[in-house]
């Protein structure tokens, strides 16, 4: 059995929590977060210790991981001390604002001998996987482009509900908070990115980072990827879609979250294994939940000494992408992202 802590009772403590009641050999264990009310829900819930003292926590030997749900400017300093305690760490999305603090946990979670989980729980929808069996499976041929679109809303009563919400030091904006989980899917299907050219704006929101943005994508295959996010849609989500092109094929997962097989035309498979494949996922386009999947996996990986499928690596990828997304819309510029020793 490992027990868990959440740390950050906000919003999204309540899904970490439900995981972990849901996965067999995980136990909610305690919580702890600021403000003593946030965490009576928990208490009351589930029987879980309360901590104000995150030094406290950590110095509670029955715990075994922390779950990182703290705005995300805090993900850094948390993890790398949640590390440095033994712990094996499990941190929301985005895993940090900055690259130097990624560098930073995924070190400590590498030196304390400790796994590292990034929640990018996008992955496990049924629609995505099984997107991600027919790339792998060379079926579309080559790919000549990818759309990555997040046409969401989040009025400025979202954003005046907490006083980090859209930040750039405790936040984000629609790329580094909403869109990071479409980018993830991206770059898991499609590899790599060489290039970026990226423009970005705060047209509606009242926020101090962009509510909008916009942007190209070249990745190392040669295949082309169009990024288009928005907060600004009125007056509710409208679109969270992933479209991929080849030339044997043509597929868009859409809807808004991005759980629907709106277009499904792959050489070599019949209208009827189509219509099969969309009544199957119609049925149960979420699945099982995608929190649900990655405490499972942590759990599985702890027992058999193995990296989660969502590993620190996967979470830096998705930043870096972001952060030259940022960089590109501040310089006018495009923005190489080949390694240095490739430039070479």
């Amino acid at each position: 059995m490992l027990n868990f802590a959440i740390v950050g009772c906000g919003h999204i403590a309540k899904k970490h929590a439900e995981a972990i009641d849901r996965t067999e050999g995980a136990a909610l264990a305690a919580v702890c977060d600021m403000i003593p009310e946030n965490m009576e829900f928990y208490r009351e819930t589930y029987n879980a210790k309360t901590y104000t003292d995150y030094s406290e926590l950590l110095a509670d030997k029955n715990i075994d991981v922390i779950n990182i749900c703290t705005p995300s400017g805090f993900h850094a300093t948390l993890a790398v001390q949640g590390a440095e305690a033994k712990k094996h760490i499990v941190v929301e999305k985005p895993i940090a604002l900055l690259m130097d603090d990624t560098n930073a946990i995924i070190d400590a979670c590498e030196r304390n001998g400790v796994k590292l989980a990034v929640v990018h729980p996008n992955r496990f929808r049924p629609a995505m996987k099984k997107l991600k069996e027919v790339v792998e499976s060379g079926k579309l041929g080559k790919i000549s482009h990818i759309n990555a679109t997040v046409r969401w809303n989040r009025n400025q009563a979202y954003y005046d509900q907490a006083p980090w919400r859209g930040t750039k030091g405790l936040d984000g904006g629609v790329l580094m908070n909403q869109a990071i989980h479409n980018l993830d899917l991206m770059l898991w299907m499609m590899g790599d990115v060489n290039e970026v050219f990226s423009m970005s704006a705060t047209r509606i929101r009242d926020i101090e980072a962009e509510d909008v943005c916009t942007g190209l994508v070249k990745f190392s295959s040669g295949a082309l990827g169009v990024v288009e996010t928005a907060t600004t849609i009125y007056p509710k989500n409208f679109e969270e879609s992933l479209s991929i092109f080849g030339e044997k094929g043509t597929i868009k997962i859409g809807g808004p979250t991005a759980v629907n097989v709106e277009h499904w035309n792959v050489e070599g498979t019949s209208e009827e294994e189509t219509a099969e494949l969309k009544k199957l996922i119609e049925e149960d386009p979420f699945g099982k939940p995608g929190h649900q999947c990655i405490i499972e996996d942590l759990v599985e990986a702890v027992k058999e000494n193995r990296g989660p499928i969502v590993t620190g690596e996967d979470g830096k990828k998705a930043l870096e992408l972001v952060l030259a997304m940022y960089e590109s819309a501040e310089t006018n510029q495009p923005v190489n992202m080949q390694p240095q020793e490739v430039l070479n």
